[in-house]
């Protein structure tokens, strides 16, 4: 995550959030509190005109498409994803369904940098930077063409960081579990909660719960690692690496939210647009 034009993008993430609260709470599916549950031993009946639970795959949704449960269904073979937040984003260590084998320390590194060089990425940093430009952060690069430069690379760099310490080093040395797994369950609240408080804990690679240390410890470490090699000398300061540590841990969070609701979305886009 880049550290430029946070207030900007902080506020931009969070009218992006309300405005999938509002959509997602037109999906009384997940939302209602009274959605049916499946198990292994059974099937929940549905009407004889859904085409898409009957695909044999008991983590379908009602309004899933016959691609949805097939990306459900390689989850569970591969343990990954290949969604995208509002079809763009890379959303790759998410999954919707538990039932997914761990994840080998070549595969961490591998989606990790797989979303971290995404062809999305180029854009999305480039934008971030010219908010940086916009608003003369971190004075010491400058303006024009150079300072946009460097405030790019910067951004590049700071994302690339921190993705591979939250995402693949931290999770391998500690046997954690980078994935974010979806509740989809409950009231808009309890989902709301549970989403947050994936940042602070975490499954590991056995399957059990335990404290966040690669999220926690690993925004930190990429953030004195970004502030105090490459960032401008004024900023390499104990209190602006306190703040970037500060924001990338409040974007995480605001992200999860938004990953937890996303498929209530796209499920509601999907109706609409049939």
């Amino acid at each position: 995550m880049a550290t430029y034009g946070f207030r900007f993008f902080i506020s931009l993430m969070a009218a992006v959030l309300f405005s999938c609260v509002a959509v997602a709470q037109q999906c009384t599916v997940t939302l209602g509190g009274d959605a049916p549950q499946t198990t292994s031993n059974s099937q929940t009946q549905l009407p004889s005109n859904s085409k898409t639970q009957t695909a044999g795959n008991p983590n379908s949704q009602p309004g899933d498409r016959p691609k949805d449960v097939e990306d459900k269904k390689k989850q569970e073979q591969t343990g990954t994803s290949n969604d995208r937040l509002f079809y763009a984003l890379p959303n790759f260590l998410t999954v919707e369904t538990r039932d997914v084998p761990p994840l080998t320390t070549k595969q961490k590194f591998s989606v990790v940098a797989k979303g971290s060089f995404d062809y999305i990425q180029i854009p999305w940093y480039g934008f971030l930077s010219g908010i940086s430009q916009a608003e003369d952060s971190e004075p010491g690069y400058g303006q024009g063409a150079e300072g946009y430069g460097k405030r790019f690379g910067a951004a590049f760099a700071d994302g690339t960081i921190e993705n591979f310490m939250t995402g693949a080093i931290l999770p391998s040395l500690l046997h954690e579990d980078p994935r974010f797994f979806e509740s989809e369950q409950g009231t808009f609240a309890h989902r709301t909660g549970y989403a947050i408080s994936r940042i602070f804990v975490t499954r590991t690679d056995s399957g059990r719960e335990q404290f966040n240390y690669s999220e926690i410890f690993g925004s930190a470490l990429s953030a004195g690692i970004s502030t105090y090699s490459y960032h401008p000398r004024a900023d390499r300061t104990v209190s602006n690496t306190i703040s970037v540590w500060g924001t990338e841990v409040g974007y995480d969070t605001i992200t999860i939210v938004v990953k937890e609701f996303w498929p209530d979305i796209r499920r509601k886009l999907q109706k609409n647009k049939k």
